[in-house]
């Protein structure tokens, strides 16, 4: 089929119509397996993760305290403001890509084009990091069973050795699950998020018994002047930018919310799978919406239980569900949640990475990317080739570098796309107010507007060092974009695939 929508500059749109009959394309069609069940599934599974297991303890013990709860709740809300603005424009455009397509409907391809070249920063760093995490409490898993993972292949240059294997391995194997299909994947991430949930049921019920009220005392710590060299990335940018040198209290709670928000990564992945879903119009806002929404309230649960068992300057800032449930006593508590927290963590990384990939695809069918990197495999229907990028890059980048300072930049990437969908939605309302909308955001556009302005004001709260490394990232971006994909756009051309 050719494309007909042609001119406008960089700022061309491709129609909404345009955009979901290119789904119906032989070469780049994928396979509708997954129903709200699933999809909600999917959601939960990447955002019950790192953030609960691994940032919750960094963020109660050097900006927070117990009021880390209030951080997630603060994170929460933004998020929730943006999944409304995600879940009208994933039912009206289903279509693979997230924020890329929509913005691409809505704002024009340059605005599509950075904000897809963001969420491929966003997903491959994500799915790297988190494999890198993967691999810390796989060997610990080992050590409680006497094992020990040579130095040499664990913990990679940075710690000494000369590659993190288990990291490599785990980024691999999700490769390969996601190259095998959706359905596999959903399988795979439903039996996995399952046994995620139990783990997270135990540290409830478990941890419940031994919290201390007065560890919650003072709630939110009073401000104070504070340390940041142990900071990831030193200051955030707000409060250097007003010369306040004090942590905790209110500003505490919400350089907080800016390190926890890696935990809502979910939802703008599930996003992502809308070509992949039965009956987007009604599935895409209950698997949106749900998925927040549950994962929200186990946040702030098992975090007050964290803070209650411990105080919050006693956390291990690496581990605290470990550091909690040694705290209570109880026999191989420690041992069966550093278990769960490396099943969580594998279907994190299978989920980052599958958003990755969807993104990606869709820059290659519009011809923003090289087209043949998004063919689908014959048998399996799954976008094999980027899948196998995906899964290589982030194998190298997990297995050699030393990558926990970037999910501040993941974190950034985020709010980022999550502004543009906020302002989007709000341009296609008016631009093409004829379009049917099985979900329409309230208050429009009152909450769209106060959606953009939260996730900004967010994003201030992280170090200006993420916003360097971001800025440079879409300096190299725009270049890519002028110097192929501005050529070579199929809007532009009218090419066929």
């Amino acid at each position: 089929m050719t494309v007909t929508n042609r001119g406008g500059g960089m700022f061309r749109t491709k129609t909404v119509e345009q955009a979901i009959l290119d789904t119906e394309e032989p070469e780049f069609q994928l396979k509708k397996a997954l129903g709200p069940v699933q999809l909600t599934v999917m959601g939960i599974g990447v955002l019950i993760g790192t953030g609960v297991f691994v940032l919750a303890g960094e963020a109660a013990a050097l900006y927070s305290g117990p009021a880390v709860s209030l951080s997630f709740l603060v994170s929460g809300i933004v998020c929730a403001l943006a999944a409304l603005c995600y879940a009208e424009f994933a039912s009206t455009v289903p279509v693979a890509g997230s924020a890329y397509t929509f913005s691409y409907a809505s704002m024009g391809e340059f605005i599509a084009w950075m904000i897809g070249w963001d969420l491929i920063l966003e997903f491959t760093l994500g799915a790297a990091t988190v494999a890198k995490g993967w691999s810390g409490y796989f060997d610990s898993v080992l050590g409680g069973l006497g094992l020990e993972v040579p130095e040499a292949i664990s913990g990679g240059p940075g710690s000494g050795g000369v590659i993190d294997l288990p990291a490599v391995f785990v980024a691999l194997a999700m490769m390969v699950v996601l190259i095998i299909g959706i359905k596999l994947s959903a399988w795979v991430n439903a039996t996995i998020t399952t046994l995620k949930l139990l783990i997270v049921a135990g540290i409830i019920l478990i941890g419940a018994f031994y919290v201390s009220g007065a560890n919650w005392t003072p709630f939110i710590p009073p401000s104070q002047p504070a340390d940041y060299s142990e900071a990831v990335g030193g200051q955030p940018l707000l409060l250097q930018i007003f010369g306040i040198d004090t942590g905790f209290g209110l500003t505490g709670v919400f350089t907080g919310a800016a390190i926890v928000f890696f935990a809502y990564l979910g939802f703008d992945i599930v996003a992502t799978l809308s070509e992949e879903v039965k009956n987007p119009q009604r599935t895409m806002p209950i698997g949106i919406i749900a998925s927040l929404a549950i994962a929200t309230v186990l946040y702030i649960i098992v975090s007050l239980i964290y803070t209650g068992i411990l105080p919050y300057d006693q956390l291990g800032v690496e581990a605290p569900a470990a550091a909690a449930m040694a705290a209570t006593g109880v026999p191989a508590a420690e041992f069966i949640i550093s278990l769960g927290i490396l099943i969580g963590l594998t279907v994190v990384i299978m989920t980052l990475m599958l958003g990755q990939t969807r993104v990606a695809f869709a820059m290659s069918r519009d011809h923003l990317l090289p087209p043949a990197l998004g063919k689908v495999h014959p048998t399996f229907r799954t976008p094999y080739r980027l899948t196998i990028i995906t899964g290589v890059v982030a194998a190298a980048l997990s297995g050699f570098l030393e990558l926990t300072e970037l999910a501040n930049l993941v974190n950034i990437g985020t709010l980022a796309a999550f502004v543009l969908v906020s302002i989007g939605v709000i341009v296609l309302r008016r631009t093409r107010p004829d379009l049917h909308r099985t979900f329409r955001v309230p208050l429009m556009p009152v909450l769209p507007i106060l959606s953009a302005i939260l996730c900004f004001a967010v994003a201030l709260f992280l170090p200006g060092s993420t916003w360097l490394r971001f800025i440079l990232w879409m300096i190299i971006g725009t270049a890519v974009y002028f110097l192929y994909g501005r050529r070579h756009s199929r809007v532009l051309t009218g090419d066929k695939a």
